[in-house]
């Protein structure tokens, strides 16, 4: 089908919308017919007379609709209309926040049948985990949640551990336990956008820390405390949301000193500590009676499971914390405990992350390859890349031309704390988005930044 040329309108709606528009009308009426190739993209850009990333939006609007599919060296064909599978929601599918950092999703056939066993299993007890249950989790949740955090190396009693209802409402809750209106809170100068929303919604006063790629520097954190005294320090040391910064075991330990020194609480939000294969020693071992360690699920089995393994300073900490949660959301979802429980203990769970670590792996060598001429800051596990614009690009521009390609942009607006917000902007390069249509993206957004407006 390379003659094919759809006929785009002069009323104003977006090109690329009208584009993907074309193609399902073309599906429709018979035109485009299953396994069609479409024309190339920079050639149909000539026949149009627009810009090629116009195309390359339509394009990518088409593969969101399920009208299309690519092939890297083979080029756009037409999926045409697929059969639908009646034991899937295609609204619910269709309904996925790409402004979150999302870990790519699973699609291996043997390890979908094991997650998809244990939901089988987990269903057998569903009326005794449609009840009311414990604030914090029962004892079979917290002895999994025991199981999961020795993998970094974290072995507390069950009574210093709570399974909670993800790590944004235990944030609040421990900031609720820990601060009043106008108290002070430290933290990496960029730092995840979340805890920010939090601070600002509790009236706190956020200070950004400097450092450099080791992590924050002790003695900016010794001198802010002095000065501030602020009443809890804030760190996502491993894989940093958005930087990609790991925070070395030697730098932890010189922080770690610090806070014992001023017995000043640390909120160690640890989302992406499970995913690379020898990460440092959590700050929790450096500190336990000072750290308030929350191992969320979201990065590194699922967003939806809407859990995290919280240890607290001490038991008398955790009961507190039980009481600020049931204020807050009464109790994490029983199902989804029984569920993660069910993962961890016949290996699923671990077979999960496992897959999210290779292809995080491979969609970072996917992202190298594209953004070699430009500067960012990558892991080899983050979800993301940290991308600098060079002199004359707008992250505004961009960002609005990269709309509806299937990758979620943010700028650095969203976790720049005391600065000035920079040139910058997180990348994400998970989700749903295939390898192939990742590369697709990321050869679009370096083509932006070398050709911009």
């Amino acid at each position: 089908m390379r003659d094919w040329t759809p006929t785009l309108r002069r009323d104003g709606a977006a090109r690329y919308l009208q584009l993907a528009e074309a193609i399902a009308a073309g599906i429709a009426d018979g035109t485009l017919r299953d396994g069609a190739r479409l024309p190339p993209q920079r050639l149909l850009a000539d026949r149009l007379g627009i810009d090629f990333t116009t195309v390359s939006r339509g394009y990518a609007e088409a593969r969101a609709r399920g009208l299309v599919d690519s092939h890297v060296g083979r080029g756009t064909f037409v999926i045409g209309h697929k059969a639908a599978d009646p034991q899937r929601e295609v609204r619910r599918h269709a309904d996925i926040d790409l402004t979150m950092n999302l870990p790519p999703e699973p699609d291996d056939p043997a390890l979908l049948a094991r997650m998809e066993a244990g939901l089988q299993t987990v269903s057998a007890n569903l009326i005794d985990l449609l009840r009311y249950q414990s604030s914090t989790g029962s004892q079979i949740d917290k002895e999994a949640a025991s199981t999961w955090l020795s993998l970094r190396g974290l072995v507390p009693s069950l009574d210093r551990i709570a399974v909670t209802p993800g790590a944004h409402p235990t944030i609040l809750a421990i900031l609720m336990s820990l601060t009043r209106p106008g108290d002070t809170v430290l933290c990496e100068n960029v730092t995840y956008a979340g805890v920010r929303g939090i601070c600002a919604r509790l009236g706190l006063h956020m200070i950004g820390l400097p450092g450099d790629a080791d992590g924050i520097d002790p003695d900016a954190l010794d001198a802010a405390i002095r000065e501030h005294r602020p009443k809890v320090l804030y760190l996502n040391p491993t894989l940093n949301n958005p930087t990609t910064r790991t925070i070395t075991l030697p730098r932890r330990q010189a922080i770690a000193d610090v806070i014992i020194a001023h017995r000043l609480p640390l909120i160690e939000d640890d989302a992406y500590g499970f995913i690379p294969s020898h990460p440092p020693a959590p700050l929790a071992s450096f500190a336990p009676d000072l750290v308030w360690h929350i191992g969320g699920l979201a990065k590194c089995i699922g967003a939806g499971l809407r859990l995290a393994y919280t240890v607290a300073p001490s038991s008398h900490a955790a009961r507190d914390l039980a009481h600020q949660l049931k204020v807050i959301s009464v109790m994490p979802s029983p199902l989804m405990m029984a569920l993660a429980t069910r993962w961890i203990t016949d290996g699923t769970a671990d077979g999960i992350r496992r897959f999210i670590r290779e292809e995080t792996q491979a969609r970072q060598t996917i992202a190298a390859q594209a953004l070699a001429p430009f500067q960012y800051e990558a892991a080899p596990n983050a979800f993301n890349v940290w991308l600098h614009l060079p002199d004359g690009v707008s992250r505004a521009d961009i960002i609005g031309r990269m709309a509806g390609t299937g990758i979620g942009i943010m700028p650095s607006d969203a976790f720049t704390v005391t600065d000035e917000p920079t040139e910058s902007m997180r990348v994400c390069l998970g989700g749903q988005i295939t390898r192939s249509q990742l590369r697709d993206a990321m050869g679009l957004l370096a083509y932006m930044m070398s050709n911009p407006i």
